[in-house]
């Protein structure tokens, strides 16, 4: 007799929530729009097929071995945090509402008072714009921001979903890296060269 596999419908996974992975003396707060709904099933952080975030995780040398998204919850080990906007899982974010994202906003800024990393990195443009509604239609560049959140500096990277179409694998990672070298460095002693890595796209 075959086994069926009964498997959690949408509305379901929409009522999930992840874990938020942050620990003292983080230096690097990664801050995603909110999870995808395979995220939701597994229970860990950027777990879609075509998600490439911890590929460019190990690839920049932020962490020192290849992790997958099952090890989600060990990047405090290495400083690092992970956290969403919005903690509702969805297909995708046409579906988020307004008052979500207000809410989520509030909730962020009592997580950097609270652990006061050295960078908030958010993956993608659209957290950005969400974050300061003034630049909502100017264009936004990859790379430290003259904004801050909370008095901590800010960071914009490339969305990583497979779905990200806008950026080639090889500028975000050469963001990533010089994420990394930002971070490693004294805040008053940042350079252009150590905030772009040297990449025209970067600022």
């Amino acid at each position: 007799m075959s086994r069926v596999v009964v498997r959690p419908s949408q509305r379901a996974l929409s009522r999930q929530r992840l874990t938020d992975h942050v620990g003292p003396g983080v230096r690097i707060l990664f801050v995603g729009i909110n999870p995808g709904l395979r995220s939701a099933a597994t229970g860990h952080h950027f777990s879609g097929y075509s998600n490439r975030f911890w590929k460019l995780l190990f690839e920049s040398k932020l962490v020192p071995k290849p992790l997958t998204h099952q090890d989600d919850w060990r990047l405090p080990e290495w400083g690092i945090g992970l956290t969403n906007i919005i903690q509702r899982p969805s297909a995708g974010i046409d579906v988020l509402k307004p008052r979500e994202y207000i809410a989520g906003r509030k909730r962020l800024i009592a997580t950097v008072k609270r652990y006061r990393p050295r960078s908030i990195a958010l993956l993608g443009v659209t957290i950005y714009r969400t974050l300061f509604p003034e630049n909502r239609t100017g264009r936004v560049r990859l790379g430290l921001q003259d904004k801050t959140l909370a008095d901590r500096p800010v960071f914009v990277l490339p969305n990583p979903s497979g779905r990200n179409a806008h950026y080639s694998y090889r500028t975000m990672l050469m963001a990533f890296r010089a994420l990394r070298k930002v971070t490693n460095k004294p805040l008053r002693s940042t350079t252009k060269e150590a905030i772009t890595g040297g990449h025209p796209s970067l600022p």
